[in-house]
């Protein structure tokens, strides 16, 4: 009986990190939709990002329903916000090597640098957005208990 709360808080945790995920990647790195690949030359820049966005829907879905049993809000929350920020600015700064600095001669503070440039805003934006959302429904139980 207790598989299906599981299955529905995680899909839809899925369904908003996926989401999320996949507008926050285009936001910080649209413009380098045009750039070639360097690992696959017929792979397009939305394909990367779907892709990326599904392994990250499941990833941090399966990572947030173990989050969801702290009972603590702060901790929770600034959990969730950490694995957010950490795994799109990893896939940020993916996209960057694989399409911008491959073709060029970047060191790796200057891949950093540039990926932290293009994708503070994005990432601070989407995952508030996110969490808010994920939590949103939680809040709303909390005060109608009280």
């Amino acid at each position: 009986m207790r598989i299906l709360p599981f299955l529905k808080n995680s899909t839809f945790y899925f369904l908003v990190i996926f989401a999320g995920t996949f507008l926050q990647v285009y936001w910080a790195m649209g413009f380098l939709s045009d750039n070639t690949s360097s690992h696959c030359l017929e792979c397009s820049f939305f394909e990367d990002i779907f892709l990326y966005s599904i392994l990250t829907g499941i990833l941090l879905s399966l990572i947030f329903s173990f989050i969801s049993k702290i009972n603590n809000r702060f901790l929770k929350i600034a959990a969730e916000l950490f694995f957010t920020a950490a795994t799109w600015f990893f896939w940020n700064y993916e996209i960057f090597v694989d399409r911008e600095s491959s073709w060029s001669t970047y060191l790796l503070t200057e891949e950093l640098f540039a990926t932290l440039y293009c994708s503070l805003f994005p990432i601070l934006t989407m995952s508030v957005l996110v969490i808010f959302i994920i939590n949103y429904r939680s809040i709303l139980k909390r005060n109608e208990t009280s």
